[in-house]
């Protein structure tokens, strides 16, 4: 095979991976849990609190207390350079990740 093809059967399985990940997004919804829907940013760029989608403002502690109960959908949280860390999960699809959320 020559690298075309491996590229079209990358790209196959990469697309294939998207739509799947969009079906089980948009097949989740539990009752109860809330979803980031936007986010606040300093001057630097970092996040610095969330929106959900029922409207409420979350600080960045708070939303990372909240993620840890199951509280909200589609966000893990994880310990690295000696703090605790909320990312969305990884799920393939770029426009839910919390960086590229609408800020509020």
């Amino acid at each position: 095979m020559d690298n075309q093809e491996f590229e079209k059967i990358y790209q196959d399985y990469k697309q294939q991976g998207e739509e799947q990940a969009q079906q089980e997004v948009s097949a989740s919804g539990e009752h109860g849990k809330e979803q980031i829907v936007a986010v606040r940013k300093n001057d630097e760029g970092d996040i610095i609190a969330f929106k959900t989608n029922s409207g409420r403002e979350l600080d960045y502690v708070t939303a990372i207390d909240e993620a840890k109960a199951g509280k909200l959908e589609h966000v893990d949280v994880f310990h690295k350079y000696g703090r605790d860390i909320i990312r969305s999960e990884p799920d393939g699809i770029k426009a839910n990740n919390l960086d590229q959320l609408d800020t509020f």
